[in-house]
């Protein structure tokens, strides 16, 4: 049997909302290990003067839980 684990991130980017998608997975790549795949929750920007000037991307990430995690 397997444990997973699931964890929410938000990314940010000022290019695209797929390039805060990537960031978030490669922040969390860092810490976590065993991830095994991600589910974008929520996809939001902030705009100044009409204009998108950051993306976010709220992401949940699905990993599993062995001694080697913690």
């Amino acid at each position: 049997m397997a444990v997973v684990n699931v964890l929410n991130i938000v990314g940010d980017s000022t290019i695209s909302w797929d390039d805060a998608i990537q960031k978030a997975v490669q922040e969390a790549s860092k810490t976590i290990k065993n991830i095994s795949g991600i589910e974008v929750k929520n996809q939001t920007a902030n705009v100044k003067d009409g204009k998108i000037v950051e993306y976010k991307a709220n992401i949940e990430v699905a990993y599993r839980v062995d001694n080697n995690n913690f």
